[in-house]
């Protein structure tokens, strides 16, 4: 069995700490070494304090997203008092899993994973952790076959289901867009990963049942670590297709990069729709400036600030895996507004 939680608002970070402490931690029982009543731990504080936590918010450091989940695993750091150490990957699999190999010699209390690289690739490293008494979940991007593995253990999930996340961003955007059957579209995604790709493919997927014409194209390594990377790429399908009149970016830097990337292709802010993925300073920007149409926002800060409260949750307290789904819909011009003083404090 899953357990889904859905976050709903988070009026502080401390909050959120003192409010599941509070629902899950129970009181004496006249055993000298029953764990604290909530109102104790409420005072003290700090209940994780000296546990080594490894933590990876995907990269790179200052990145668009990466730097948002990097500030809510700090704010739980300094709210639970753990000791957690940041690994940055550049959203590269390869770098994720040499970098989780490396954590387990390090024996921390628990390891707070990107699930880019996929059950298959990180089986092997998980496994190894877990049998070393090491507490693994994930964040942003699901394994599902290790979570069920571990579940009991402490093995969450803090992310979206990817696919509906895909799904519903295509769907809107047709809707809200005024698409039409046989109007062209490109999607820029990562179909090669194989868990995280699921959400590029929701996409595809969405577009293609309202009958446009979908071409793609594959976030290559370099353009995955650097947006900007990505305009000759940009410039040259603009070129070739001027029928285009949906551009999905499935990578928050590359909607965060839109505004250049029509500059460069000589597009003006209307002549060229963009839908994509996650909040930013620079998105805020693009949205309010008509260079991005629509995003769905999957409040990544919690996917910081959740994985952190997991593992301590599981380490303290012995709590099993909680799936818990960030998404909070679809973000345009029309409801940006009260979001803009967040965003740009690196929260929303």
């Amino acid at each position: 069995m899953r357990r889904y939680v859905r976050i709903l608002a988070v009026p502080t970070a401390a909050a959120v700490a003192a409010v599941i402490a509070a629902a899950f931690v129970g009181g004496g029982n006249g055993n000298a070494n029953a764990a604290p009543s909530a109102a104790s731990l409420a005072t003290a504080g700090k209940w994780c304090a000296g546990q080594k936590i490894v933590f990876f918010p995907g990269g790179p450091a200052g990145g668009v997203f990466a730097v948002n989940v990097f500030n809510g695993a700090k704010q739980a750091a300094a709210d639970l008092g753990a000791n957690v150490q940041y690994v940055w990957s550049n959203w590269d699999p390869e770098t994720m899993v040499k970098q989780f190999k490396a954590a387990v010699a390090t024996k921390p209390a628990g390891i707070a994973v990107m699930g880019h690289p996929g059950d298959a690739a990180l089986r092997r490293w998980v496994d190894q952790a877990e049998g070393k008494g090491i507490i693994v979940t994930s964040q942003n991007t699901e394994l599902p076959t290790l979570e069920a593995k571990y579940a009991a253990k402490g093995f969450g999930y803090v992310g979206q289901n990817l696919y509906n996340s895909g799904l519903l961003l295509g769907k809107s955007a047709v809707s809200q867009l005024h698409l039409k059957k046989g109007d062209r579209a490109m999607v820029w995604g990562l179909l090669s990963q194989p868990t995280r790709g699921l959400r590029t493919k929701g996409a595809i997927d969405a577009l293609k049942k309202a009958g446009l014409k979908v071409d793609y194209i594959e976030i290559n390594s370099q353009t995955n670590a650097d947006p900007t990377a990505g305009v000759p790429t940009f410039t040259a399908y603009v070129s070739s297709h001027p029928d285009v009149k949906l551009v999905v970016t499935d990578h928050g830097g590359l909607t965060a990069t839109a505004e250049q990337y029509l500059k460069a292709a000589h597009k003006s802010a209307s002549a060229l729709s963009v839908a994509g993925f996650d909040m930013s300073p620079a998105t805020v920007k693009a949205i309010q400036g008509g260079w991005v149409d629509l995003i769905l926002d999957q409040q990544e800060w919690l996917q910081g600030y959740l994985p952190i409260l997991q593992v301590c949750l599981a380490k303290v307290y012995k709590f099993a895996g909680l799936n818990i789904d960030t998404g909070s819909g679809i973000i345009n011009k029309s409801n940006i507004g009260p979001l803009v003083p967040l965003v740009n404090r690196l929260i929303r």
